[in-house]
């Protein structure tokens, strides 16, 4: 059957949409699932999507269910709007949703046109621990380096307030504050000193932005409401405290920011859920690139590696860290992709 590459993603998306606590978004995903057709201009779309759908790829569900969640935030279909978190639990019927599809085609298909944009700041919880770890261990402020950086959310991180397991880091008369459930080992406080802040994306949004703000706040499932006031509380911190991601290729500025050692701060480049999206030759060049790096660090100019990432093992994501000189491998535990709980090691 035409299309069975798209169903099959979109019941994988589903799936994971149900792990992650978004019942609303798995059954939206289903409700396509089972009715895209020829009938609309979207269907004909996701069905000969000529590239991969998957969600390590081109994540056409999460484009979907993205572009109908910017109607509902948008006010261009109040109707529609109804039938959406705080007003139902699940996705409403295909009767409800196919003439959103006809209505808004011309918007839907252009939103599709770009990738998802889902800059999580809960994940910054997650890398928190191990940027106070690095402080710790290097005893300099950090320079951050962010691969992947999206609109630059994460980059705000020392103006965020923690909570791990009771004891309370960062900033924390801040309106954003992450509390992901701690496991394991305790989670050490020290200070974290940010001595500069860079980030690159191949396509980065810019938070003073209002239709980029909107692409933001779309790519929050409906029914996780904790997810959209932390992303609104980033993004006035962003707009008061600019920070420029940079448009370039990942290679080509990793190559540059790291031509060199720093000295008096700890080059930290990092990356949440991004690294898995560069293309393989583009991760084993840029891999070389930061060991090349890494052997030319000095105790006066350290730099470390961390990543936040998918690993093909469960539950969650790995969070690994590489520290020069000395170029040991540490890891560090495994967290949720959404930085619902910590794991930490």
């Amino acid at each position: 059957m035409a299309g069975e590459g798209i169903r099959h993603t979109l019941a994988i998306q589903a799936e994971a949409c149900e792990v992650l606590g978004s019942p609303f978004t798995a059954s939206l995903c289903r409700r396509f699932g089972a009715h895209l057709s020829q009938d609309t201009a979207v269907g004909r779309l996701c069905l000969g999507w000529s590239g991969d759908t998957s969600p390590s790829a081109d994540s056409v569900p999460l484009r979907l269910c993205g572009g109908m969640h910017a109607l509902v935030l948008s006010g261009r279909d109040a109707k529609f709007a109804e039938h959406y978190p705080p007003n139902g639990e699940i996705a409403p019927q295909w009767a409800v949703i196919e003439p959103a599809l006809v209505a808004h085609e011309d918007f839907l298909l252009d939103w599709m046109t770009l990738p998802p944009q889902t800059n999580e700041v809960g994940r910054s919880g997650i890398v928190w621990p191990a940027m106070m770890a690095i402080a710790n261990e290097t005893g300099v402020s950090l320079r951050l380096l962010e691969v992947g950086a999206s609109s630059g959310l994460n980059l705000q991180m020392d103006r965020f307030a923690y909570h791990f397991g009771g004891r309370e880091a960062g900033d924390t008369g801040s309106e954003v504050r992450l509390v992901p459930e701690t496991r394991g080992d305790a989670v050490a406080v020290h200070e974290a000193i940010i001595e500069s802040r860079a980030g690159c994306d191949i396509n980065p949004l810019d938070p003073t932005d209002d239709n980029d703000a909107l692409r933001l706040q779309a790519y929050i499932w409906p029914d996780q409401a904790d997810r959209f006031v932390r992303l609104n509380g980033a993004l006035k911190l962003a707009r008061a405290n600019p920070v420029a991601v940079e448009k370039i290729d990942a290679i080509e500025w990793l190559t540059r920011e790291l031509a060199g050692p720093v000295s008096d701060v700890c080059t930290v480049i990092y990356s949440t859920i991004a690294w898995q999206y560069l293309p393989e030759q583009a991760r084993v060049e840029g891999e070389q690139t930061i060991r090349d790096a890494g052997s030319r660090a000095a105790a006066d100019a350290p730099l470390a590696w961390l990543r936040f990432e998918a690993d093909g093992e469960t539950p969650g994501a790995a969070i690994s860290l590489i520290l020069w000189p000395g170029g040991e491998t540490h890891s560090l535990g495994r967290a949720d992709f959404h930085g619902r709980w910590l794991d930490w090691r």
